[in-house]
């Protein structure tokens, strides 16, 4: 099933001069639990371990835009991002960087959050793709290299936080 979802619902147009990629992540917990933190774009350090402060400034709608201050240890400080699809009946999130001091230029994401049996228990199926300029001085490796690592730790961090959530 990833790869239907992942053909449904990840497809970036990729120019030459960028990188993207899916990755995925299952989770033992149920999918309605797993997509209240997704969906949470006002509060994405929920999960996020490297987001130390989220502001959303007026309603949570397609178009908002939040300020993100990123912990130290990472090469940004800060990451202004653009709301560009919430859609709570089909569990899909996509959000647009449009500014900040960082070296992700033209970064996109999609993250959709599937319901799946793991070991005769509801759980979760999450798939989060991206497509991203790479940097002058960077190869194409390099750049989806540390993107994937980024995302690689804020999926088990969901992980880590959402099964310790269903099994309290």
């Amino acid at each position: 099933m990833e790869s239907v979802y992942i053909a449904r619902h990840h497809s970036h147009r990729v120019a030459g001069n960028q990188c993207s990629s899916a990755l995925t992540k299952h989770i033992k917990a149920p999918v309605n639990l797993v997509w209240s933190l997704v969906r949470r774009f006002d509060q994405p350090q929920k999960y996020k371990p490297f987001v130390s402060r989220c502001t959303v400034s007026g309603e949570l709608k397609i178009g908002s835009l939040r300020e993100v201050n990123v912990r130290s240890g990472l090469p940004a400080t800060t990451s202004t991002e653009r709301l560009e699809l919430l859609d709570d009946d089909e569990h899909i999130l996509s959000v647009r960087i449009v500014d900040g001091d960082h070296r992700l230029r033209n970064y996109s994401s999609i993250i959709t959050v599937h319901p799946e049996i793991i070991n005769g228990e509801p759980g979760t199926l999450v798939i989060e793709s991206f497509v991203v300029d790479v940097p002058e001085g960077n190869t194409t490796e390099e750049t989806c290299y540390f993107v994937e690592a980024l995302i690689n730790c804020n999926l088990k961090s969901l992980a880590d936080v959402s099964e310790r959530m269903a099994h309290a």
